[in-house]
């Protein structure tokens, strides 16, 4: 009978949770940064599944040119957010509908504005077919290799000015999230350095040199 019960009790949970129009349940976190920075707005949020159970939520909200992942977590029919806990699902959505002001662990402060919803329709255009050749023949689905950038991800030579020997060198460089890593060149695969940009506090241009757009 107990298990019984809390079958039911999961169930009435994911009901209530699916009345909340910005609820995307099988979305994943690559996924939702997608959506939001292509469709969404500075202040667009949503509530996702995570993968660690029924219980636990991810709250993605856009902040500017990125996106930023909260944890929500249910428990006996409460939601708790940050530093807040709420007594029921009416609760905590009524929070969020009063644009609160969250502050990130990067020190960044983001106001909830717009629940991205989980219907959107679609436009009814549609590209036609005017080309359309095998370049090579004879192969199969298993030699399709899946392959993408990450998310936010930038890469591109510049110029760096050695630490010790004060020349310039052009390194490949690629920016992902808070990661800035420089290569000797494109086709190495190790980096020569990988910088933490969360212990970065400030960049600023260095007009001391005769280079345009030369900043440390």
């Amino acid at each position: 009978m107990s298990v019984c019960s809390s079958t039911f009790s999961g169930s009435e949970d994911m009901d209530e949770l699916e009345s909340v129009g910005w609820y995307h349940f099988d979305l994943s976190r690559h996924a939702s940064e997608a959506l939001l920075l292509s469709n969404g707005v500075d202040g667009s949020f949503l509530l996702r599944n995570r993968n660690k159970g029924l219980d636990s939520f991810a709250l993605s909200v856009r902040a500017k040119d990125s996106v930023k992942h909260f944890h929500v977590k249910r428990q006996n029919g409460r939601y708790s957010f940050g530093f807040n806990e709420f007594s029921s699902l009416q609760d905590f959505t009524n929070h969020l509908a009063n644009q609160p002001l969250l502050g990130s662990e990067t020190g960044n402060l983001i106001v909830l504005r717009f629940p991205y919803p989980r219907q959107v329709e679609e436009p009814s255009i549609y590209e036609s077919v005017c080309v359309h050749t095998a370049i090579q023949s004879g192969r199969s689905e298993s030699d399709l290799v899946l392959s993408a950038p990450s998310l936010g991800t930038k890469e591109g030579y510049l110029v760096k000015q050695g630490g010790i020997i004060k020349n310039w060198k052009q390194r490949w460089f690629t920016l992902n999230r808070n990661e800035l890593k420089y290569f000797k060149d494109k086709m190495f695969p190790e980096p020569i350095r990988t910088l933490d940009l969360t212990a970065c506090s400030a960049v600023q241009f260095d007009y001391s040199q005769d280079r345009v757009n030369c900043f440390w």
